[in-house]
C-alpha cells in the first residue's frame, strides 16, 4: 500500500509500506483524514523533535479519522465502516504516571506518528479498539481529524482554568491558538489579544471572535494599559515563544506553554522577569482523556472545527501540502490529506 515517508529534511516522497498486521488485539482501519500538525513540521524542517529523531524512512501523522473495515468490527462493537476518531498515544498503563491520571506524561508512551512508530500518512494501519472512539451520525471526517488537535487545545484549558472577565493573550495564530481561542471565550473571559506575526492569521484569528489581534507581543502592554494579561498561553514554534509569554502576563499572572519550538530550545529567557513577576508557569503536554467532551464539543456546534482548514489534497499530493503549511503559503492555516481520496 501507498504511504508518505519523510526521508531527510524537506524530502518527503511516496513508497510502499506494508500492510498492517492487526493480530488478534487491533483492527484494520481505512484511513479517511490526516492533518498536518506543527509537531510533523518539526520532523519534515528538523528531522525530529528532542531525542525522537529520524533515523530512517518514517511516515509522520497522527491526527487521523478513519474507518473500520475489519471483518471483526462487531465483535469489538462496531459496525462495519464505521468513522472513529483515533487517539494516536498508547500509554503502558502500569506507570506510576499512568496510575496518578497522568497518561500523556507515561515515559513509556508509544505514539501514532512519532520515531519510530509510523503514523496515518497512508492508506490503511491497524489500531487498538480502546483507542477508538465512535462518533455521532452525520461527523464529517474533516470534522472527526479535527478532533485530536481540538483535544490538546481542551486540555491546555484544563490547564490554565480560564476565570470569568480575565484578560487573554494567546500567542500563535495557527490551528492551536485558533482553537484554544474558541474555548476560551466559551469560558466568558472579557478579552482575547492573539499576537501572530502574519497579517492575515490575525485577520483571522478577529473573524473567529479575538477581540483584537497584533503583530508583536509588545503591543501587549499597549492593548491592556501596561498591566499585561492575567492569563497567556503560548502556541507557537518560535524559541522566543516562551520569553514573549514572560513579556506579555501580568504581574501574578499565569502562563500556559503548549507550542514546541523550533530546535527544541527556548531562546532569550530572563529569570529575573519570571520571579519579579511571580508567575505561575504549566507546560501542557498533548492530552488526557479528553476526546468525549471533544466529540460533544464539535457535535452541539459549540466549537468551529473547520473553517480553519484551508487546504485539502490526496495522499500523491503530501509533498505538497507540507510545503505549503511549511511556507505558510496560499494563506494557509489548516491542511489535510485524504489518503483514500476525498470524504466529506
Amino acid at each position: 500500500m501507498r504511504a508518505a515517508f519523510i526521508h531527510a529534511i524537506r524530502d518527503l516522497r511516496i513508497g510502499a509500506l506494508p500492510e498492517p498486521n492487526a493480530g488478534n488485539d487491533k483492527l484494520t482501519l481505512a484511513v479517511a483524514g490526516v492533518g498536518i500538525c506543527g509537531s510533523d513540521l518539526h520532523y519534515y524542517l528538523e528531522g525530529g523533535i528532542g531525542t525522537a529523531r529520524i533515523a530512517e524512512p518514517f511516515v509522520p501523522g497522527h491526527e487521523f479519522a478513519a474507518r473500520v473495515i475489519d471483518e471483526r468490527a462487531a465483535a469489538f462493537g462496531f459496525k462495519p465502516g464505521q468513522l472513529v476518531a483515533v487517539d494516536p498515544a498508547e500509554p503502558c498503563g502500569h506507570c506510576e504516571h499512568c496510575h496518578a491520571a497522568h497518561p500523556n506524561l507515561c515515559p513509556n508512551l508509544r505514539f501514532t506518528g512519532a520515531p519510530p512508530y509510523h503514523g496515518a500518512l497512508t492508506e490503511r494501519v491497524a489500531v487498538r479498539p480502546e483507542a477508538l472512539f465512535a462518533l455521532p451520525d452525520g461527523m464529517t471526517v474533516t470534522e472527526a481529524v479535527m478532533l485530536e488537535p481540538l483535544g490538546v487545545a481542551v486540555h491546555a484549558l484544563d490547564l490554565a482554568r480560564p476565570k470569568l472577565l480575565e484578560t487573554v493573550a494567546i500567542l500563535g495564530a495557527g490551528p492551536i491558538g485558533l482553537l484554544i481561542a474558541q474555548l476560551v471565550k466559551r469560558a466568558g473571559v472579557s478579552r482575547i489579544l492573539m499576537v501572530d506575526p502574519l497579517a492575515y492569521r490575525r485577520d483571522f484569528a478577529v473573524r473567529q471572535g479575538a477581540t483584537s489581534a497584533v503583530a508583536d507581543v509588545s503591543l501587549i502592554a499597549t492593548e491592556t494599559q501596561g498591566r499585561g494579561a492575567d492569563l497567556v498561553i503560548e502556541a507557537t514554534n518560535s524559541p522566543f515563544g516562551f520569553a514573549h509569554a514572560v513579556e506579555a502576563a501580568r504581574i501574578g499572572g499565569r502562563i500556559v506553554l503548549v507550542g514546541i519550538p523550533e530546535h527544541d530550545t527556548y531562546t532569550g529567557l530572563a529569570a529575573s522577569a519570571m520571579r519579579r513577576k511571580g508567575l505561575t508557569i504549566r507546560m501542557s503536554r498533548r492530552m488526557g482523556h479528553v476526546y468525549p467532551r471533544a466529540i460533544r464539543l464539535v457535535a452541539e456546534g459549540l466549537v468551529d472545527v473547520t473553517t480553519m482548514v484551508t487546504h485539502r489534497f490526496v495522499l500523491a499530493q503530501t509533498a505538497e501540502a507540507f510545503a505549503t503549511v511549511a511556507g505558510y503559503q496560499d494563506g494557509a492555516v489548516k491542511a489535510l490529506v485524504y489518503p483514500n481520496g476525498p470524504e466529506e
